[in-house]
This record gives structure tokens, sequence and C-alpha cells, in this order.
């Protein structure tokens, strides 16, 4: 389980002992800019990523962890979150993939490189902190550019915990993310609170089954058993 996030984790990339890891496979608890290495460990070994709380970021709060997720998926059960862990829809529809993705800086960084995230035939989730709709929006058009929602089946954003531009209207976040995915046929929900967030960091699984139900509420179920 990692202390933190913080810029640097991709200069660990090359230098990764895959072979080692894949002899002593062990939960690996993250986000933010261990992003890329959980993909790295997901994409070729087939690691389970845990995109969720870490010690020094969200254990020492009183209000830190969401239990439920984060203790079914240690053990491996299924389980599911919705509207109590902030989900809500922006666009309706259901969709069915593997579990896959982090924060949204990382992943546009990654394009191009040996690295660059697998996400076809995935049910993408997307979490990013500070940064501005504008640049949202330029994000999201570099991963659709680069062919990175063909085949993605739907869409889910985390809280996106201070994306704002000061002084804009509340809904300009969810206004970009339309725009940017507009032509884009999948189901969009957002609001997940897993990652950067503000309360109760919720546990995702990447590399396992999950189905996103998104209409007047908005639900994601999420199967045990890993699929990468």
């Amino acid at each position: 389980m990692c202390l933190r996030g913080g810029y640097g984790s991709n200069y660990l990339l090359e230098g990764m002992d895959v072979a080692k890891i894949a002899q002593h496979p062990k939960p690996f608890f993250a986000y933010s800019d261990l992003t890329g290495i959980q993909l790295r460990l997901l994409d070729e070994l087939g690691l389970p990523a845990f995109h969720g709380p870490m010690l020094a970021a969200d254990f020492y709060l009183k209000d830190g962890i969401h239990l439920a997720s984060f203790n079914a998926a240690l053990v491996g059960n299924g389980y599911s979150v919705g509207a109590n862990e902030g989900l809500r829809t922006l666009r309706a529809g259901t969709a069915r993939g593997v579990l896959y993705g982090g924060c949204l800086s990382i992943l546009a960084s990654l394009v191009g490189t040996p690295w660059e995230p697998h996400t076809e035939g995935t049910l993408l989730f997307l979490e990013d902190v500070g940064a501005k709709p504008y640049q949202i929006d330029r994000m999201l058009w570099q991963l659709r550019k680069a062919g990175k929602f063909d085949g993605v089946t739907g869409v889910v954003f985390g809280e996106m915990l201070d994306c704002i531009s000061p002084g804009a209207a509340p809904e300009l976040l969810e206004e970009a993310i339309l725009n940017a995915l507009d032509g884009f046929e999948g189901p969009i929900a957002i609001g997940l609170r897993s990652g950067h967030v503000s309360r109760q960091n919720v546990t995702l699984t990447f590399g396992v089954e999950a189905e996103l139900r998104a209409g007047n509420e908005a639900r994601l179920d999420i199967d045990a058993r890993a699929k990468k």
C-alpha cells in the first residue's frame, strides 16, 4: 500500500522488475501518480489494481476510507457502489466491460510511451484533482484522438475534486466532459469518490468485470474475478 501519490513514479516504469513481481504478487493500493505502475502490472501480468486509499493520504482521516468497498476488494468479493458514493448519471445507458483507468492526467501522459493504456473493451474510470474544465477537455480530446476510447463500453468519472474554473458556473465541468465525448455512444456517469476525494475513498478493482447502469440513479457493480 502506497503512502501517498505525488510526482515521479513515471521514472520507475522502465526499471521495474516485472518478472520478480510476477513471482510474488500482492495487492497494490494506490491512485494519482501511481496509476502508471498499476496499469503496467495489470496489462503485463494481469495483476488486479486496487484504485483506493493510501496510508498517509486517507487512512489517518476519521472519514477517509469507504470500508465496505475496501474490505470486499481485498478479500475478492463482488460489490456495488452508487448514489451513496456520489455516483450520478450524465448520459443514460448500460455498459459492461473490464474496469480500468485511474488518474486522467497520468493516462494522457502515458500515450505514446511503451506503457500507454490498453483501453479497448473496458469500462473506463477517470478521475483527477485541481484540473480546470478546459484542461479536462484537452486531455479527453487527446485520448480520443489517440484511439483510447475505441472499444470503450462506458465511462465513469470520479468526484473530480476542485476541477473548477474560478467564477465559472458549477456545471461547466460536466458540459466540458459531454462536449469532449460528443459522439461517444456509451453511458457516462460522474461523481464516484475514488482517488482524489473529499471523504470516504472508495476502492475500485481494475482488471475485473463491472457493469454500469446509468438511469434515474447510477450504479456500478463490480465482479471479483480478474479478467485482464
